[in-house]
């Protein structure tokens, strides 16, 4: 019987991404974390202690050159604060190392058109984490909807309140809730529609003074037309009080497609008097938990010569129609969204 191949991969970033990535890398068999590279290298240190990672180095992001030259590293994981994205997705291509990076791969559309066109040009993978893809349940709305399972589709629903509320040196990083939080519901609706829309329009609010003070708001809600005549809806909210609601709804001419809300459990209580249930998951690693473990399988069969399911022009359209959700709530009135603004190569 031959030996499971492991995968020697670096962690770049210990924060919420980072400390979820670490977790799926520690649990698969067939990967080995042979770096940790973080500004703050205790913290780093307290996340190997934490999981017993032995023989895990801890390095500053100033030594990243010394990991990228290790033979022994096979890819790198991104997950640090956006704004070193792009310069570390420019030393892993140019290390010959396959990426994995969470979005935004780079802050302006033009940057991540850069990114990818370098990537292609030196045939090196880069792969974006949208981890919402790799949900099964999902995954079987989608396929659902491709077979033709309920007809021409007239309407998609997008549902994601958060749990719980993000802190306000989170919520400050660039972006904003439409880069942060938008981009997984566009990206899930066109990818569920494989269509990119040719209109949006958004109305936005922010109820809570500190966000407002950012300049941010808190609550979103979305529409786009698509030339195929069908409409979908994003409904966000910074917070939700009972929990994370995330739902998708596919409505067509022949019925109806759900990928509905996960509770603790699935029990339901039913007496003459009430009829309960747990509450839902509490947070998005909980409740998107298959998702990332699944994504990192994605990212070790792209090493292997895989190609990426999420394609350099999905994840520029997504940039561009979330920025486009934000122009439309800032100028009150529906955007064009016009692909043509895309200057990116085929091979994408």
């Amino acid at each position: 019987m031959s030996l499971l191949k492991k995968f020697g991969l670096a962690i770049c970033g210990v924060g919420r991404a980072g400390t979820i990535h670490t977790g799926n890398c520690y649990r698969n068999p067939r990967v080995q974390i042979k770096y940790f590279v973080e500004i703050d290298t205790k913290k780093a240190e307290q996340l190997k202690n934490s999981f017993g990672l032995e023989s895990t180095k801890v390095v500053s992001v100033d030594q990243i050159d010394r990991v990228l030259s290790d033979e022994s590293v096979d890819g790198v994981i991104i997950a640090s604060v956006t704004s070193t994205h792009q310069e570390l997705i420019f030393k892993c291509i140019q290390a010959k190392k396959p990426v994995f990076c969470e979005k935004p791969i780079a802050l302006q559309l033009k940057d991540i058109a850069i990114c990818y066109e370098l990537a292609a040009k030196e045939k090196i993978p880069l792969f974006c984490a949208f981890n919402r893809r790799f949900d099964s349940s999902h995954a079987r709305v989608r396929n659902a909807t491709h077979l033709g399972e309920i007809g021409k589709i007239h309407m998609v629903r997008c549902i994601s309140r958060n749990s719980p509320l993000p802190s306000d040196d989170f919520l400050k990083q660039p972006g904003g809730i439409f880069h942060d939080c938008a981009v997984h519901d566009i990206d899930m609706i066109t990818w569920i529609l494989d269509e990119y829309p040719i209109s949006v329009f958004t109305y936005a609010h922010a109820f809570r003074q500190s966000i407002l003070e950012m300049g941010d708001v808190d609550t979103v809600s979305i529409t786009m037309k698509f030339a195929s005549g069908c409409l979908a809806q994003i409904d966000i909210s910074r917070f939700a009080a009972y929990g994370y609601d995330q739902r998708i709804e596919v409505f067509g001419e022949l019925g109806m497609l759900e990928s509905v809300n996960q509770h603790k459990t699935s029990t339901i209580k039913s007496t003459k008097h009430h009829i309960s249930r747990d509450l839902l998951l509490q947070s998005f690693p909980q409740r998107n938990a298959e998702g990332y473990a699944n994504e990192l399988e994605h990212f070790l069969e792209i090493i292997e010569g895989a190609t990426s399911t999420v394609t350099g022009k999905n994840v520029l359209m997504v940039s561009l129609i979330a920025s486009a959700c934000e122009k439309s709530y800032k100028c009150g009135k529906p955007i064009t969204i016009d692909e043509q603004r895309l200057t990116f190569k085929p091979s994408f």
